[in-house]
C-alpha cells in the first residue's frame, strides 16, 4: 500500500474514531487522548492503540466495540484490532482544546 493511500486512509480512520463517544465524559476517544496509534497494515488490517482514563475502567468492551463497529464502516478495512494499553498512562494533557473547552477544563 502506498504511502499516501495509507495516509488517507489513516486519516479517515481517524475520523470514524471521531464518532466513538467516551460514555462517561460525552467526548469522542480522538479528541479525549485516548488514541495512542492506528496502524494499518498491507492486508488493510487495522490496529487501535489506545488507553482508558484510568486502570480498571469498565468501558472497555464497550468501548472496543464501538471501535470496531465504527471502523467496519469503511469498506476498505478487513479486521480491527483493539489493543489497550497502560504506558504511557493517560492524563488530561492528552485531551485536545475542543474536549478541555467541552467538559470546561481550564489551559491553565
Amino acid at each position: 500500500m502506498s504511502e499516501e493511500v495509507s495516509e488517507e486512509l489513516k486519516d479517515r480512520v481517524l475520523e470514524a474514531l471521531e464518532e466513538v463517544i467516551d460514555p462517561e465524559l460525552g467526548v469522542d476517544i480522538v479528541n479525549l487522548g485516548l488514541v495512542y496509534g492506528v496502524d494499518i497494515d498491507e492486508d488493510k488490517n487495522v490496529v487501535v492503540t489506545m488507553t482508558l482514563t484510568f486502570m480498571g475502567c469498565p468501558l472497555s468492551a464497550t468501548l472496543s466495540n464501538e471501535v470496531k463497529q465504527s471502523l467496519s464502516q469503511i469498506e476498505e478495512l478487513n479486521e480491527t484490532e483493539v489493543n489497550f494499553v497502560w504506558d504511557p498512562p493517560w492524563t488530561k494533557e492528552r485531551m485536545s482544546r475542543y474536549a478541555r473547552i467541552a467538559l470546561g477544563i481550564s489551559d491553565d
